[in-house]
């Protein structure tokens, strides 16, 4: 059972994740804080060492509901290329899955913190880092049972196909228009068939 320290970190990480996702490390006031948590300056401070270590709790915290959702996307019973177009088709709804979380924390972290902030930065590289691999254990495992053919290595395709997708994410992202996700993900699953399948 959680102590209710433990409970008051978990409280305010989640409370204040969405805030810091779409307003950025600077963006983001400690009297925005306060006022979503309902707490007082020295609780939150009681419970993080700095506003710095608190951004980056809040960013693990969406990176890991991120990347929950992506280990499920790609461990779908079936086929290797069944686990690529489940990825693919959920991407086809990403605007609606992070919506909760203030918008893409790879998208909104990622240029927030590009000059600002090395350690959410860092955090952010190695999160593209994570999810690219696991697309490659995706694509290996299929060009392994010999059920894929790609014309490159499968972590360069893995770069390529997720690239096309975040792609997607910030265009659709910056004009408000979810045609560019669903258009992206409609050529991704063409360029698949085309590409990859044996």
């Amino acid at each position: 059972m959680s102590t209710k320290a433990e409970r008051t970190t978990a409280y305010i990480i989640e409370t204040v994740a969405p805030i810091f996702n779409k307003f950025g490390y600077v963006g983001t006031s400690m009297s925005d804080l306060t006022e979503a948590t309902g707490l007082t300056k020295g609780a939150i401070y009681g419970n993080f060492e700095n506003k710095e270590a608190l951004a980056l709790s809040a960013f693990e915290y969406n990176r890991n509901q991120l990347l929950e959702t992506i280990d499920e996307k790609l461990s779908v019973e079936g086929s290797s290329m069944k686990k690529v177009f489940s990825l693919i088709s959920f991407y086809r709804q990403y605007d609606v899955f992070a919506l909760p979380m203030g918008g893409c924390p790879i998208l909104n972290v990622g240029v927030d913190a590009q000059h600002n902030n090395k350690l959410l930065i860092a955090a952010v590289v190695e999160t593209i880092k994570e999810i690219e691999g696991k697309i490659a254990l995706v694509l290996e495992n299929g060009v392994n049972s010999r059920e894929l053919h790609l014309p490159v290595t499968p972590l360069q395709f893995a770069k390529q196909l997720y690239t096309m997708l975040q792609g997607a994410v910030a265009m659709s992202t910056m004009t408000r228009d979810r045609k560019y996700l669903m258009n992206t993900c409609a050529y991704l699953e063409q360029l698949v068939m085309q590409e990859i399948k044996k």
